[in-house]
């Protein structure tokens, strides 16, 4: 008889267990109770706190997976006062570089509990503000962002600093505003790159440059002209040519390549500038690199699969995402008064074919 009213009592634990499962109202308590432990034991245990026993520590797993326990994320976001979602503002999702930095903030972020809602700015202002109210409205924790070519009032971005939420720049920053960013060494990138060019054998080396608005623009600029300074070549005010974009490239190239002064060397801004570069040279019946050599800067997928494929300044866009959202979570969580910090990621030039001149091969 005991042995019946035992397994009748079991019967109707589990029952319930599975019942609570299957509406998704299995909580800490009904584990608590289950094993005989306190609610406390199980929240320590469910966290990997080291002051519980590893034996207790797979019991409540175990139950908590067989149960399909689920944390309460209104109760934790009213414990914590964090909603546990960040938000990011991207200018092009479908860019390499945009799409690699995404790549390291979701891991990062997914790892450490959060979640994320991305916003596309399209490289529009108007878009770029909507975006920022989107986010605002969500009551998300905090934001990151990189500005939009466009960009050239930040009152928005002030706008989430009022409201008390941390803000953090990523690659395209906001000069004027005292935030976390993580920023390329876009200027020693650069300068690297048409040292490049000038080792092997360019001396009329166009610039297609980016927006001077943004300071990607100027420093990779600064770091052509650091590049000419120093190897005593003289600056011609035509090679620096606003232009990153295939459009743009399309207007821009074939005119350079009808000057009596053809450039040997080109160092585009971006790599799908460069690559559009390429396709025209190429069509219009010069060699790469022997009468045009062409450096870009990304060193994404573009790269690869262009013919020859294309020299680049490697921005490590992936390590960048991951830094940015480091660094905001880090502000979330730890909610110290610290001064705003500035991460510099290294750049790195990948030498591939578009600047592998004759004479160069010759000597590998």
């Amino acid at each position: 008889m005991k042995i019946r009213f035992f397994n009748l009592i079991l019967t109707i634990g589990i029952k319930t267990g599975i019942e609570k499962m299957h509406k998704g109202q299995v909580t800490i308590k009904d584990i608590a109770k289950e094993l005989g432990i306190s609610p406390s034991t199980v929240s320590k245990a469910l966290k990997g706190h080291r002051d519980i026993s590893s034996s207790t520590k797979q019991s409540v797993r175990e139950l908590a997976e067989k149960w399909n326990y689920k944390p309460d994320q209104i109760a934790l976001s009213l414990k914590s006062g964090l909603s546990k979602t960040i938000g990011v503002i991207v200018p092009e999702m479908d860019h390499y570089f945009f799409s690699t930095v995404i790549g390291g903030i979701e891991d990062l972020a997914y790892d450490s509990g959060y979640h994320v809602i991305f916003c596309q700015s399209s490289e529009l202002y108007a878009r770029e503000v909507k975006a920022v109210e989107t986010l605002l409205s969500n009551r998300v924790d905090g934001i990151l962002v990189s500005v939009s070519k466009m960009t050239d009032n930040f009152d928005h971005f002030r706008k989430i600093q009022d409201n008390n939420i941390p803000l953090v720049f990523f690659d395209r920053i906001c000069e004027d505003m005292d935030t976390d960013r993580v920023i390329v060494d876009d200027e020693t990138g650069a300068y690297e790159a048409v040292k490049h060019l000038i080792a092997i054998g360019c001396k009329n080396i166009v610039h297609l440059s980016g927006p001077p608005n943004l300071l990607i623009g100027k420093n990779r600029k600064d770091g052509y002209l650091r590049a000419l300074r120093e190897h005593n070549i003289p600056l011609d005010e035509n090679n620096v040519i606003r232009c990153d974009s295939r459009e743009e490239a399309a207007l821009v190239v074939p005119g350079l390549l009808k000057r009596a002064d053809k450039p040997d060397g080109i160092f585009a801004v971006n790599d799908l500038t460069a690559a559009a570069a390429m396709r025209i040279i190429i069509d219009m019946g010069y060699s790469i690199p022997d009468d045009i050599a062409v450096v870009g800067f990304t060193s994404g997928l573009i790269s690869d699969i262009t013919n020859p494929t294309l020299t680049s300044v490697a921005q490590h866009g992936y390590l960048i995402g991951k830094e940015a959202a480091r660094l905001l979570i880090d502000r979330l969580e730890k909610k110290h008064d610290l001064p705003s910090q500035t991460k510099i990621i290294k750049t790195e030039l990948v030498v591939k074919g578009s600047t592998l001149r004759n004479k160069v091969k010759g000597k590998r």
